[in-house]
């Protein structure tokens, strides 16, 4: 790629000042009287002296070549580990993105840290409103390379297989470890994994083509493995109430209550991308960390223990109004997804997890529950531990069916002793249809599977129909190249009935889509894979589209959480509730 041509920033003049302007500011937070809060922030003392001119967009400075980072905000490759400091780990979470500017409020005493080699702390009482914008902001150079597959880590054999198949096909690959492995308490917590990549770097835009490419050929899904060619920058420049500036900092700062009782933001963007996106005030516990995105905009990051995070982020998995043991269960299931997650996700940004739907949707102290938060509590530190004391990745989706599914059906690889498929009935099934007869399974209207008869049940999850027209179903697969879709054909079903592949033909060729995520966002998210489906035609014969009946929402792996909720309702306790689900898994404290 070519470099990229330098800014221009403005006559020689504004740039000679910007060390001795960094400076005076710095100094300036160091050394100043406390600011006053808001309601009196023009008849305190610090009024009478006049505050520094406000700063605009054509005189601010620029970034400062080799300025250092903050040390509150370590850069990408140094954030992919928990911090334990404390016994707990402290987990950084993006709350937003691409935000030219955030306003917040502290709710206890703050401490505004803009790093540099004297670390210049600013101190402001609770309550004070303050703003942070980015000047100059300079975007990160990513480049990619493509992502063929994912492989656990003792799943060597399948690696090499899949290796071989594509370097058959013309196309270099090289292999890459994600994750980390780390003790506590005499557990083992290892989250890596294997990822097959395609050699060749490429820009983004590039890789997304050659994504197209793949799609085209192969029928296969592809993912990015993005790397940092350069880190983005930019000017902090933080303003008092009165829109006065007080400070600047390079690239990131840190605030911190000296409580930990934490922040309110302001206009939290949330749901990117969905259709209930929107803004909300919101409040979170643990300090903020504001740095400039990959974007060359602002990201908001809350650094949290991971208990807070849980608090915030249960509520938002489960029913509140669930019965304890079941949000026990939840609370345990969501710990351990947060460890197995840390160190694989947003590999080229300054945090370890996204509070969206991509990792965790989290709401911080805005979003929590009183119940919820009394099952955190009451399961503090607890995860699920196979028998050779390894941590079980401890997935969950909401409604399995009447019957969970195999590891590896839904996502490749060796077969995980803690994740086997199983019926989910709370009672003898004598008469009952199983997966095996997947029509007559799919039209059970008595089974006595947890997930039916909970009294938060969703029928419509439990068994459901979608129908699409010819013209839909031939718009999810134009890229595809096959023409008009002519038959659908799911393959290879696993023990609960899931297809792992579909097979399209049309009038210009045939392809498959494998894989259980790839079928269902093809239908733009289907419900799940535990489905038939059917053409539907007019009276003349002519096809006219397609109708897939289910059972079922989400992959099926691991606990049924609405499942966990009509064992919880039958009597059981949340650790049998988790031994049903993970195969045998004990649950054990860390810290």
């Amino acid at each position: 790629m070519a470099a990229r041509a330098p800014r221009e920033y403005g006559p020689p003049a504004v740039l000679k000042a910007v060390p001795a302007l960094l400076t005076l500011f710095l100094a300036a937070c160091a050394t100043a009287p406390q600011p006053t809060p808001a309601s009196d922030a023009r008849t305190g003392p610090a009024a009478r002296a006049p505050p520094p001119a406000p700063i605009t967009d054509a005189g601010a400075p620029p970034p400062l070549p080799g300025a250092p980072l903050s040390q509150g905000m370590p850069p990408p490759t140094e954030v992919k580990r928990l911090d334990f400091r404390g016994g707990e780990p402290q987990v950084p979470i993006r709350l937003m993105e691409g935000r030219s500017d955030v306003t917040f409020l502290p709710r206890a005493r703050m401490r505004l840290r803009f790093g540099g080699p004297d670390d210049k702390i600013l101190e402001a009482p609770s309550g004070s409103v303050w703003r942070v914008r980015v000047t100059h902001g300079e975007p990160a150079v990513l480049t990619a390379r493509i992502q063929l597959g994912e492989f656990r880590f003792s799943d060597k054999a399948g690696l090499a297989q899949e290796q071989q198949e594509w370097q058959a096909r013309g196309l270099a690959t090289r292999v890459q470890v994600l994750g980390s492995l780390y003790g506590i308490a005499g557990k083992v917590i290892d989250n890596r994994r294997y990822l097959l990549l395609v050699d060749e770097v490429l820009p983004l835009k590039e890789a997304t083509a050659r994504q197209a490419e793949l799609l085209r050929r192969y029928g296969m899904q592809t993912t990015l493995f993005e790397e940092v060619h350069t880190p983005s920058r930019g000017i902090l420049e933080v303003r008092d109430t009165a829109g006065n500036v007080v400070g600047l900092a390079q690239d990131s700062l840190i605030a911190e209550t000296t409580d930990g009782s934490g922040f309110d933001v302001r206009q939290v963007e949330y749901q990117v991308g969905y259709e209930n996106h929107g803004f909300e005030d919101r409040s979170y516990r643990g300090s903020l960390q504001f740095t400039v995105d990959r974007f060359g905009t602002l990201a908001v990051v809350n650094v949290v223990k991971l208990e807070d995070l849980l608090k915030g982020l249960v509520p938002s998995e489960i029913f509140a109004r669930a019965p304890m043991e079941a949000l026990k269960a939840q609370a345990v299931t969501a710990r351990g997804e947060v460890l197995a997650k840390v160190g694989t996700k947003h590999l080229a940004d300054p945090y370890l997890l996204c509070s969206e739907q991509h990792c965790a949707v989290y709401r911080g102290r805005t979003g929590e529950a009183p119940s919820t938060t009394a099952a955190v509590e009451a399961t503090r530190g607890e995860a699920l531990f196979s028998k050779d004391g390894r941590l079980v990745d401890s997935v969950y989706s909401a409604v399995c069916g009447g019957h969970t599914e195999n590891n590896e059906v839904v996502w490749g690889g060796p077969p995980d002793p803690s994740l086997r498929g199983q019926p989910d009935l709370l009672e003898p099934s004598a008469g009952q249809p199983t997966p095996a007869n997947l029509e007559a399974f799919l039209s059970a209207t008595d089974m006595p599977a947890a997930c039916r008869l909970s009294s938060l049940t969703q029928p419509n999850k439990f068994r459901w129909e979608k129908h699409f027209t010819a013209a839909q179903v031939n718009a999810f697969t134009e890229s595809l190249g096959v023409g008009a879709v002519q038959a659908l054909k799911f393959s290879e079903r696993g023990v609960s009935g899931r297809a792992r592949v579909l097979t399209i033909s049309g009038e210009q060729g045939a392809t498959q889509i494998r894989g259980e995520l790839n079928i269902r966002r093809l239908f733009g998210m289907l419900n799940s894979t535990l489905a038939v489906v059917e053409p539907t035609r007019d009276a003349e014969g002519r096809l006219t589209g397609w109708v897939f009946r289910g059972g079922g929402w989400g992959h099926g792996v691991g606990m049924c959480q609405t499942g966990a909720i009509g064992r919880a309702e039958a009597g059981q306790h949340y650790r049998d509730i988790l031994r049903h689900y993970f195969n045998g898994a004990e649950v054990s404290a860390i810290y």
